[in-house]
């Protein structure tokens, strides 16, 4: 009963860091994904993988709903770019049977390390809103963008955050606040892409996924607090320092 106990209450701990990463900028798979697998080593990684989507739509939609409050929404973008992701993220989710992930890690490597070095180098970079496209153009780089990263949401995942944040600012002109904001409606309909393919098949946790589902709310609400307050500029430190996690991590697995 106490081990069942320490168990709900680690996984809690990362839901509610996860969440709180995610909502600011991305990146919270980074704590939530090798939580689970390290505290349920016995479950399959489909099922832990389905546990995570669960509880971080929930996340991710508190904190897209905050920042909606907020901030003017970029609806014209982020609604197109949002269903081609979740078209897409589907479709990435159904190719992993048939192409292998792996060979993507060295590609991803490179362009974290390039986002981040253009990010830092660049220091006036997402600190003005300033949208660059209207019309068709708009909609047509909206569609391609949440298409491109929705379907590599669906076949590997790890960053979609923090690559939607630097295409937004850097194809679209927004500033890391708007950003933001814009990503978390996309990553929702990933990560309910994500759902559609996952819970049909069993692949759930019920118990431990309703759990995380609440501590990842809790911790969406205190970063999309802090990001509100303290705005763009916060969000740029916090993902020049997400994102330079996930290049290691990424190095890591790379190269060992």
């Amino acid at each position: 009963m106490e081990n069942e106990l320490a168990l709900l209450v680690a996984l809690a701990f990362a839901a509610f860091a996860a969440g709180f990463i995610d909502s600011v900028v991305g990146g919270g798979g980074l704590i939530q994904i090798p939580a689970l697998f390290t505290l349920l080593p016995q479950q399959s990684p489909a099922t832990l993988f389905g546990t995570n989507k669960f509880a971080s739509v929930f996340g991710t939609s508190n904190a897209a709903w905050r920042y909606a409050r907020r901030v003017a929404m970029p609806w014209r973008t982020t609604l197109p770019a949002a269903l081609a992701a979740f078209a897409c993220a589907y479709l990435g989710a159904m190719a992993v049977a048939w192409l292998p992930r792996e060979l993507l890690r060295p590609l991803i490597l490179a362009l974290l390390v390039g986002a981040a070095v253009y990010t830092f180098m660049k220091k006036d970079f997402g600190a003005v809103h300033g949208p660059a496209h209207s019309g068709r153009k708009e909609l047509a780089y909206a569609v391609l963008l949440g298409g491109v990263i929705g379907f590599y949401d669906g076949f590997f995942g790890p960053g979609t955050g923090s690559f939607l944040i630097f295409l937004f600012i850097r194809f679209f002109g927004f500033d890391f606040l708007y950003a933001s904001a814009a990503a978390k409606v996309v990553n929702v309909a990933t990560n309910l892409a994500a759902l559609a393919y996952f819970a049909p098949n069993g692949h759930l946790l019920w118990q431990a996924a309703i759990l995380m589902a609440l501590a990842n709310v809790g911790g969406s609400v205190a970063g999309t607090h802090l990001a509100l307050k303290h705005g763009s500029g916060f969000v740029r430190r916090v993902f020049l320092a997400v994102v330079s996690l996930l290049i290691l991590k990424f190095a890591w697995d790379t190269f060992n």
